[in-house]
């Protein structure tokens, strides 16, 4: 069974499980969490909102709970995906390919990354911006399947899924405290000058 699934719906054993772990030796070598288990970790860790659901219904809910939250009803969206604008037809809201005053950017990802809690997006969804340049709020649809371990991982499901045609501007975000907050001291090459952005993570339960 799926952790999200474990997280939120409590499983008879749990209790059982939470003894079984204080049992073990603090000399035992430590166990190796499941890659869903890292992943929400180190997501959360830097700062992601992160939303389970396991139906089209509850992604809408997220959606709409988001859009609440800040206020962006009737706002101007920056988004490429059209499939994006079509699912999410009817909040009364404004998609447009330009970024100038537009409140967040909703989008798609390559694949979320299980060891470091990173998103990583290619010219498919970003196009050839900097993340820099787009909006401060990011709206990331993407599923349980696109989890991988490493950034190395993700970057080789790049390569096979591209048929040889191998997308440009590959890059990875992982910085999503507010900008108030200190950002990390230790950056890999490519996260390396990325600014923060406020990053929800939408994430339906497709295994």
């Amino acid at each position: 069974m799926s952790i999200f699934k474990k997280i939120f719906k409590k499983s008879p054993d749990s209790d059982d499980t939470s003894r079984k772990n204080a049992d073990r030796s603090k000399y035992m070598p430590e166990e190796k969490l499941p890659l869903d288990e890292q992943f929400i970790h180190n997501f959360t860790q830097h700062g992601g909102r992160f939303l389970y659901a396991i139906d089209e219904n509850e992604i809408q809910q997220h959606f709409e709970d988001v859009l609440v939250e800040h206020d962006f009803f009737e706002t101007d969206v920056f988004c490429y995906d059209t499939q994006l604008q079509n699912r999410f037809s009817d909040f009364n809201l404004k998609f447009n390919q330009a970024k100038r005053d537009s409140s967040f950017f909703l989008t798609t990802c390559e694949y979320i990354i299980a060891d470091n809690g990173a998103i990583l997006f290619s010219s498919n969804q970003i196009k050839e911006n900097k993340p820099k340049d787009l909006p401060d709020t990011f709206v990331v649809l993407a599923s349980t399947s696109q989890i991988v371990e490493s950034i190395g991982e993700g970057l080789r499901g790049i390569k096979f899924n591209s048929k040889g045609s191998i997308p440009t501007n590959i890059t990875t975000l992982k910085n999503f405290q507010d900008k108030a907050i200190k950002q990390e001291k230790e950056k890999d090459l490519m996260n390396y000058g990325v600014p923060n952005k406020r990053l929800y993570l939408l994430l339906l339960e497709d295994l």
